[in-house]
């Protein structure tokens, strides 16, 4: 289980993090209330996109809502499940991140 997370997880945050660094000088034009934007305010606005962008991840992996409650259970237990899950929010937290010149502005 965990080696499909990686498998996912990891290609789609590069992904979103070349793409970022192409547009480096349209960052700069993005509109902050846009809901395709990386760009937050605050660190913690940036932490809960990770997070959100990571739900969105398993719903759109897993579409029936039944079977995704069903695995909850069985995961929500599973220590290796639960750190990979963590993972993944780091990686999406430090695309987040970069795109928001580390919140330096």
């Amino acid at each position: 289980m965990k080696n499909i997370i990686y498998i996912v997880a990891i290609p789609f945050s590069m992904l979103i993090a070349v793409m970022v660094y192409a547009n480096v000088e349209e960052t700069e034009k993005v509109n902050v209330s846009s809901e395709l934007s990386l760009i937050t305010k605050t660190p913690e606005d940036g932490f809960q996109l990770a997070i959100d962008l990571s739900r969105k991840g398993v719903t759109s992996t897993q579409t029936d809502r039944e079977v995704l409650f069903i695995l909850r259970e069985a995961y929500s237990k599973d220590p290796d499940a639960l750190i990979a899950s963590s993972q993944v929010i780091a990686i999406h937290f430090q695309t987040i991140a970069a795109a928001n010149n580390y919140w330096r502005d």
